[in-house]
């Protein structure tokens, strides 16, 4: 491995975002090595990548701030998204988890800090136009996930105030999704009982259209060259990050060759909240309820200031996704691999939405 170059520290290396962040990092001639972190030793690997086994949340300060010091920037992406029906749990390894390595970036001074925060952070906003980076980001209590997210915001803050020499850049991307990621999220928030072979055009005839739920989303690639340019390039503060169109059931029947079929909210999130009462489905019900309030995003900062455009479109990225659904598809690391013979059965036996 080089080590002329940047020094880059991704925590979260094997995941969704993670790998695609890596892959763009190392196609970059300025960037000399990249540190991933995570919390299970992956098979998968690339070109300037080490990767460290630390979980972040039980790493003592030393050993963090000896992977840490003498990087160059660090990119914060590590978070567990379940157990959904154990908020303390996750509590503990997202924000305690997040506070310990901005921590820790004070302490080693390390010149950047880049974090991947979230449309779930920001407060309940309009679905008829976009806003920009001001909009309030105090997300919606009702959910792990935005609770989290717009904590951490006012947590960097402070960091920012008591820390002008570090400089700190937030993203703050819609949906996620590529292919190899697929699986992974299958089993994150849809759970064991979707049958992702017959995710396929003609198969599924209705899809409900529910008011409110529009959504952006965007390429994990895409996401990869947003982090990589804010760890390349001198540039501060928060960015939106997301393409377009602007993501409804009328995009997502075209994608199936269904049609929509209007659905009251009410109806729509009673059947996510009895699902989840059962351990059907791990996505809860204050989540469907944060989706629902999310606003659309202005990704013009994003454009001028970190000079980024999406080679995707969401409709482009949604559609991997389908398509990994349907062939089971992942990557070699622990968080993205495919499922294996039986390993539904163990999603239930372990308890959906109960278990990290």
């Amino acid at each position: 491995m080089t080590t002329q170059g940047l020094r880059v520290v991704v925590t979260g290396a094997t995941g969704n975002i993670g790998t695609s962040v890596v892959e763009a990092l190392s196609e970059d001639p300025a960037v000399g090595s990249i540190v991933g972190i995570a919390r299970r030793e992956p098979d998968w690997t690339r070109p300037k990548l080490q990767v460290v086994p630390l979980d972040l949340p039980e790493a003592g300060a030393d050993e963090l701030d000896g992977v840490l010091r003498g990087a160059d920037v660090v990119i914060h992406l590590a978070w567990l998204f379940q157990p959904t029906h154990d908020p303390v749990t996750t509590w503990r390894s997202n924000v305690l988890g997040s506070v310990r390595v901005f921590e820790s970036v004070a302490r080693t001074e390390v010149p950047a800090l880049v974090y991947s925060s979230s449309v779930g952070a920001y407060s309940p906003g309009p679905k008829d136009r976009a806003v920009d980076e001001h909009w309030p980001t105090h997300g919606w209590p009702e959910a792990a996930y935005p609770r989290e997210k717009a904590y951490l915001e006012r947590v960097l803050d402070a960091f920012v105030r008591g820390n002008p020499q570090t400089r700190v850049v937030r993203i703050r991307p819609g949906f996620v999704f590529k292919r190899e990621s697929a699986t992974q999220q299958r089993r994150l928030f849809a759970g064991p009982f979707v049958p992702g072979r017959l995710v396929r055009p003609g198969v599924i005839p209705v899809v409900p259209d529910v008011a409110g739920l529009r959504m952006q989303a965007v390429h994990s690639a895409d996401i990869g060259e947003a982090f990589r340019l804010a760890a390349v390039n001198p540039v501060r503060g928060a960015f939106n990050v997301a393409a377009e169109p602007v993501v409804d059931a009328t995009l997502i029947a075209g994608l199936l060759g269904a049609r929509t079929v209007p659905m009251p909210v009410w109806a729509a999130r009673a059947a996510v909240a009895a699902a989840w009462r059962l351990h059907a489905v791990p996505a809860s019900p204050g989540l469907f309820d944060a989706v629902l309030r999310l606003p659309i995003m202005d990704t013009t900062r994003a454009r001028t200031d970190l000079a980024w455009t999406p080679r995707h479109t969401a409709e482009d990225a949604l559609g991997e996704f389908l398509a990994g659904l349907r062939g089971n598809e992942g990557l070699a690391t622990p968080p993205l691999a495919p499922s294996s013979p039986g390993s539904r059965l163990g999603e239930i036996a372990s308890g959906v939405g109960s278990r990290p």
